[in-house]
């Protein structure tokens, strides 16, 4: 993949620190990796349209920099193509890149993407709308609606804003009713979240919200049914301190397709930690190995 020329499109509001002085030192590591990089720094709300651009040449890789929401919102335009994606993880989280097992440092990133190899992972859609990680309902898309307003207002940062936000919901204690369809199985639950996973994630022991891969061409579901403030206070205690029960602590289930019906026209849905409002009824679907993206090849460590 060296010798080239190289697209490198960064969101210039990332959580990454320093974000203005990355430019030159991104070109100086990619020019030592042999790449030709062609570096632009763009605000979130053209990423979709500047990756749509770089497309357009049908180059082999496009490099993104930037988070979660980022990074989703370039598959958006990178899924069905030749083209793969390649992950600069500038994030708060990075819950994508450490999937799979992508280094979080600038150079390890910048190595993979000169010496990796390309994957086919799967994608997750919900209506028309595209995630790489999950879409929740419920409390979680309140605490983001929380964090984004405390950032405005107060201008803190991401992770201490949704910490604060979290306390604020918790105390409110927010519940929503849901029927959903999955397979030949109908739940009906009065409860505090439901989570949607592109494959399926770790929900009990240490590894919490990891995923073991991202091409077994599944969505997750997980149905917290845990009710009332007493039981609210006990989930998010367990889930504290690592302490959750799959079997006890939600309804699960795993598919290709699935359907979320509410009383509500209208839901605030969070994909992949960016906030929207959705049509009901929401409409999950998988695509399977509809993204390419550069990680590690075999005998690499992150």
């Amino acid at each position: 993949m060296t010798g080239s020329r190289l697209s490198v499109i960064i969101n210039a509001s990332s959580g990454a620190p320093k974000i203005s002085g990355l430019s030159a030192d991104l070109a100086d590591r990619f020019k030592s990796a042999g790449f030709e990089p062609d570096i632009r720094l763009v605000n979130s709300p053209e990423i979709a349209a500047e990756v749509r651009r770089a497309v357009a040449a049908k180059p082999e890789t496009i490099v993104i920099g930037g988070g979660d929401g980022t990074l989703s919102a370039a598959a958006s335009s990178l899924i069905g193509t030749d083209t793969a994606l390649g992950i600069l993880p500038l994030g708060t989280l990075n819950h994508f890149a450490k999937d799979l097992h992508i280094p979080l440092d600038i150079e390890g990133a910048v190595q993979t993407i000169a010496g990796g190899q390309t994957l086919n992972v799967d994608v997750g859609a919900v209506n028309d709308r595209f995630f790489l990680n999950n879409s929740s309902l419920g409390l979680y898309p309140k605490v983001v609606a929380g964090r984004d307003a405390l950032r405005q207002r107060l201008g803190r940062g991401k992770l201490p804003a949704l910490i604060w936000s979290g306390l604020g919901v918790f105390r409110r204690y927010p519940f929503l009713n849901v029927r959903i369809t999955i397979d030949d199985t109908e739940l009906v639950r009065r409860t505090p979240f439901v989570f949607v996973g592109n494959n399926r994630y770790e929900m009990e022991g240490f590894r919490i919200g990891e995923r073991a891969r991202l091409d077994g061409a599944e969505l997750s579901l997980y149905v917290a049914n845990r009710t009332g403030r007493l039981g609210l206070l006990l989930l998010a205690l367990r889930a504290l301190f690592k302490r959750l029960k799959q079997s006890k602590d939600f309804d699960m289930g795993a598919a290709k397709s699935l359907q979320v019906e509410t009383r509500h026209d209208r839901l605030r849905v969070a994909n992949d930690g960016e906030l929207c409002y959705m049509r009901t009824p929401l409409e999950y679907r998988l695509l399977p190995a509809a993204l390419s993206v550069v990680v590690p090849g075999p005998g690499a460590t992150s």
